[in-house]
């Protein structure tokens, strides 16, 4: 029976744009019929799992998302002197054993070498890629499919056994792994207006004899609020993601990305706009809940948006009331105290 660990994160963020749409506003979301600002889980895993925390505590065991890596195969096979027809070709069965490649495009033929998109790699895959890549290289050889399917057979990256390989298109190799660790977006516990910043720029050197205007007029958008954020973690479906390379060290490697994620949901903010509003926060309020029964957000909490000047304490109780109602039903799993103390619960 797997052990599902919960967290339940308020974070409350000033005036910022830390996760754009397309049209650079802040994105956003309806609940309970009212406008929330959101924060996509994408966003939020890449903010963790590239802070230089949570690379501090898992060392090497982290990996990269590219698509590039049958394109950097075709580079090294021409620079070895290998024909740039075969150059390419070899590259792009590189990367088709990993995924679908780009529509070949006659005005540059290195692109059929890329993927549609990128796929996550443990740092030992890239290893013995680039150890094969340097063997082609030297014995000046296609590479074999026997040769390529070794590639996928460990890794020990815990961003991998933690979120999958976030890949939506299938390659020749069987890379599929289930996420341990599923994220939903942050969302406003109240609703919200994105509001308009208009600003200017001054010319420096500007002597203002013939033109006193700015040198430029802009604008962008922003909006503020407390966000709630739910993780679930599977523990688990965590341990077993990572006994791939090294089966004795699954369970100390599992407490160090547990750890190392919690510390980051906590501190760790996405990056956008951070130049321009300087927008970092840690979470005011953290519940974590720890046990067996079907895991379940408290989203439902702030489906009617909190109201009033205090929003904080005001969310805070209202998670808590949702919660308190699950136990009375479902039997109560959770911990409470400093972030260290939450840490160490979690790692039980």
């Amino acid at each position: 029976m797997s052990t599902f660990i919960q967290l339940h994160l308020l974070t409350s963020y000033p005036p910022s744009n830390l996760n754009r749409d397309e049209l650079g506003r802040p994105k956003t979301a309806k609940m309970g019929g009212k406008d929330r600002l959101r924060i996509s889980s994408q966003s939020l895993k890449r903010a963790w799992r590239t802070s230089d925390s949570f690379k501090a505590a898992v060392g090497d065991h982290i990996g990269k998302r590219t698509k590039k890596m049958g394109l950097d195969a075709a580079r090294k096979f021409k620079n070895a002197g290998i024909l740039q027809e075969d150059a390419i070709s070899w590259g792009k069965q590189i990367a088709e054993a990993f995924a679908e490649t780009e529509s070949i495009d006659r005005s540059d033929p290195y692109k059929e070498t890329l993927l549609k998109q990128p796929i996550h790699m443990s740092h030992i895959e890239y290893n013995k890629l680039n150890e094969l890549i340097d063997t082609l290289c030297r014995e000046k050889r296609a590479p074999q499919d026997e040769e390529l399917e070794l590639l996928s057979k460990e890794h020990n990256a815990v961003d991998i056994a933690m979120f999958g390989r976030m890949l939506a298109v299938k390659g020749k190799m069987n890379l599929g792994m289930d996420a341990a660790v599923q994220v939903a977006h942050a969302i406003t516990v109240h609703e919200v207006t994105v509001e308009d910043d208009y600003f200017t720029a001054v010319d420096d050197l500007n002597t203002k004899q013939d033109d006193a205007g700015a040198a430029h007029i802009g604008e962008t958008e922003f909006a503020s609020g407390v966000f709630y954020l739910y993780i679930c973690i599977n523990t688990g479906l965590l341990v077993e993601n990572l006994k791939n390379k090294e089966p004795e060290k699954a369970n100390e490697l599992a407490n160090k990305s547990l750890a190392a994620l919690i510390e980051a949901a906590a501190t760790i903010s996405p990056t956008g706009k951070q130049c321009s509003f300087a927008s970092r926060a840690c979470a005011s309020y953290i519940l974590v809940e720890k046990g067996n029964q079907q895991p379940r957000s408290l989203s439902v909490a702030f489906l009617k948006p909190v109201k009033g000047e205090d929003i904080l304490s005001m969310a805070i109780s209202e998670l808590e009331k949702r919660r308190d109602n699950f136990d009375k039903v479902y039997g109560p799993c959770y911990g409470e105290g400093s972030l260290t103390k939450i840490i160490n619960f979690v790692k039980e």
